[in-house]
């Protein structure tokens, strides 16, 4: 009607509105095509009423994920050539309507939706492509930090496993690069990071001393439940597919050193942070400051010197060792 009235023919205007030339005229003339009114009732014999109830049902029940195809399936074989695969359709139907109103309640997942400024994530995994050094598998980790509100992110490479040294380290190069620290730190539960009830202690409390260093509040989500980590987890799987495809156009994935390698992770986390830039920006006017000075990184360790003057650290083949300095002190 709109375009009617600035002048348009009826033809044009009932194009541009996505509707023939008759029922143009129709809403003209104020006619109304009459309401159908909802049947309920059958026009024909249901072909699953003999058996529905007393087989099928039962089968639901007693486990719900079965499918409209295997439930055919059975019925071609406990009733060979009653139940055509014309059925087929009819009988996915029922069956997708017995779960929406009779099946198993299904997990509600809220949409979150995080301010800026408010939660950073952690995390570590696997990278889907093998990597070479000089010809030789790297063997490695990727540490993964994501804004929530911007997706802005970075990655660093690990070496060895999950660890309080890796976490730390990461961390603060990453708000170091983003130019500020969010109120909220969260990661999982971080059981790969330790052996042991003493180990895991020793963590907890020298991760809740790099946060309070921070100003921020560090939070976990549920042990098995990952998708309350889903806005680190989904970025896990975008960058690697991004590396690999990257690889792929490089015809190689050999490094000279580590350092490369790393310069090569970078360069495609600025491709991916330019798709955020706007909301990355609005986001650092959020962060809080940063300190002046850096964490400690690393783990400290108390030992007992043996006769011999040696020290004695076991390690996992995985965790690297790197000797920054040894106080000894007598007794």
């Amino acid at each position: 009607m709109s375009k009617r009235q600035l002048g348009q023919s009826q033809e044009t205007a009932a194009a541009k509105a996505a509707i023939s030339e008759r029922s143009g005229r129709r809403i003209e003339k104020g006619e109304r095509q009459p309401i159908r009114k909802e049947r309920h009732w059958r026009t024909r014999e249901d072909p699953l009423d003999a058996i529905w109830e007393k087989e099928l049902v039962p089968l639901l029940e007693k486990e719900s994920q079965l499918t409209g195809l295997t439930l055919w399936e059975y019925l071609e074989d406990e009733h060979a050539g009653q139940f055509p695969y014309s059925v087929l359709r009819t009988l996915q139907r029922r069956v997708k309507h017995w779960k929406a109103t009779q099946g198993p309640d299904k997990v509600v997942i809220f949409r979150q939706s995080v301010p800026a400024g408010q939660q950073g994530l952690s995390d570590f995994s696997h990278p889907a492509t093998i990597i070479t050094i000089n010809g030789e598998v790297f063997t490695h980790l990727l540490y993964q930090f994501r804004l929530a509100f911007s997706g802005w992110h970075y990655v660093q490479i690990v070496l060895g496993g999950e660890s309080y040294s890796a976490l730390a380290d990461g961390l603060q190069s990453a708000l170091s690069l983003a130019g500020g620290s969010p109120v909220e730190h969260r990661t999982d539960s971080l059981s790969a990071a330790f052996n042991n009830h003493a180990e895991e202690q020793k963590l907890t409390q020298s991760y809740e001393a790099l946060c309070a260093h921070y100003n921020i509040r560090a939070t976990r989500n549920n042990l098995g439940v990952s998708h309350e980590n889903g806005a680190i987890e989904c970025a896990h799987g975008s960058f690697k597919h991004r590396l690999d495809q990257a690889m792929k156009l490089r015809d190689s994935s050999d490094f000279a050193t580590i350092k490369d390698y790393q310069a090569f992770l970078e360069k495609i986390s600025e491709r991916l942070n330019k798709r955020c830039q706007s909301r990355f920006k609005e986001e650092q006017l959020a962060l809080r400051a940063l300190p002046g000075e850096r964490f400690m990184d690393y783990s400290e360790l108390s030992l007992k010197v043996t006769r011999s003057s040696t020290l004695e650290i076991f390690l996992p083949q995985t965790q690297p060792l790197f000797i920054n300095s040894v106080t000894t002190r007598s007794c």
